[in-house]
């Protein structure tokens, strides 16, 4: 750990391994997760040679798909797109399993629109995501590979005017976008009609089939009565959502580009041990001010300390803001825009920030509390350390 700033700052991480080793000096709380767990070197990241089939031009879809994508700066397909597009053309269910940043948007889409060509649209595809921001950049991913056709699409998300939403949905789309509270406010609205659809996708599916999902998304599998295809894809699974995941899907084909399993292995993991008297905000502004943070996203566990964090960051002149629950949709974007964009340097958000989103370069992530289970760690952490880079994670400890 390099932090300059402070001889002690940068003692905590080894400080904290030499004591937790020793169990008794703390209380046990099996709330909380094992401290050790947040505590691992980076492994050199091994370059997994994939050689694709073909190039972007062979791929069978329309020439203007081909040049969408040539334009989006696609030379050849990645692995879980080269290896998908088929058996989606084909109508066949379909469960994919990537890392985060291997283009698993643009796998099923591509397919998808080329499916849609010259049809009338008539609410065909229904996409679910879940976060709004998700939702969102799925959308822009399907406008950019359908520039030039007559495809249309709509993203109906929590955050923004419902009214608006239902005025929309007068008109008759391929693809509708949308999370999972949204589409079912919609739905028992009279606004959307799930059965008019006849292909369903669940990004991030372990996500959506999880406890805090299932309820909604079984009400909407439920009301597609002429469900044809159903398409799942992750970075991850849960094992213990086969059961469910055989009854929503028949005779799929699988494509295991990873393994399922989390991991962060290219990520240098540490923790910063807060002992008895030191602020934890100090010791944050003593690390944000290194120049060696440049990018860096901060993931607290409420709403109200999001806030406070980012708060307390900007009377310190950190160039910083905040997402959560409580800020609008149009709010939420423009700062998440301001992110990637670098005209920020600190983000700090709650765990809707944790998944799908298409940050590039974030230099370091930050558990200012530490999260509740290891999958939300894993995924936090893996918003540092993408497209083949290494990245760096800390969380504090009292």
């Amino acid at each position: 750990m390099e932090i300059k700033k402070s001889n002690s700052t940068r003692n905590r991480s080894n400080n904290f391994q030499r004591n937790s080793s020793n169990r008794s000096k703390s209380p046990k709380n099996d709330n909380v997760l094992n401290s050790n767990l947040f505590v691992k070197k980076a492994k050199p990241i091994e370059e997994i040679s994939y050689t694709p089939t073909r190039k972007i031009e062979d791929l069978p879809v329309d020439n203007i798909i081909i040049k969408n994508l040539l334009e989006k700066g696609y030379k050849v397909p990645t692995e879980i797109q080269d290896r998908t597009i088929e058996a989606i053309l084909s109508g066949n269910d379909m469960m994919g399993l990537a890392q985060t940043g291997t283009g698993k948007t643009a796998a099923y889409l591509i397919p998808l629109i080329q499916q849609l060509l010259g049809i009338r649209p008539k609410y065909q595809i229904l996409i679910v995501a879940p976060t709004r921001e998700l939702a969102v950049q799925i959308e822009d991913e399907f406008k950019s590979i359908s520039k030039g056709t007559d495809l249309s699409s709509t993203c109906v998300i929590g955050g923004t005017n419902v009214q608006r939403d239902i005025q929309k949905l007068k008109r008759n789309y391929h693809f509708v976008i949308g999370t999972p509270g949204r589409l079912l406010d919609l739905t028992n609205q009279g606004a959307i009609n799930l059965g008019l659809f006849n292909t369903l996708i669940l990004d991030e599916f372990d996500r959506l089939l999880d406890m805090g999902f299932s309820r909604d998304i079984n009400r909407i599998i439920d009301g597609m009565h002429h469900r044809e295809q159903t398409i799942l894809f992750s970075a991850t699974e849960d094992k213990s959502q086969k059961e469910l995941l055989s009854r929503l899907l028949v005779d799929p084909v699988e494509v295991r580009v990873s393994n399922g399993k989390v991991s962060a292995d290219h990520i240098d993991q540490e923790i910063i041990y807060v002992k008895e008297g030191e602020k934890k905000m100090d010791i944050l502004l003593d690390m944000v001010r290194d120049e060696s943070f440049k990018k860096v996203l901060i993931f607290a566990e409420t709403k109200r300390w999001v806030s406070r964090v980012a708060k307390q960051l900007r009377s310190a002149g950190i160039q910083a803001d905040e997402i959560h629950g409580n800020k609008s949709q149009n709010y939420r974007l423009g700062v998440l825009d301001s992110f990637k964009n670098n005209k920020i340097q600190v983000l700090v958000a709650t765990d809707i920030a944790a998944r799908g989103l298409d940050i590039s370069n974030v230099s370091h992530v930050i558990n200012f509390q530490q999260p509740k289970d290891i999958d939300s760690y894993i995924h936090r952490i893996g918003r540092t350390g993408r497209a083949g880079q290494s990245g760096k994670a800390f969380t504090f400890v009292n």
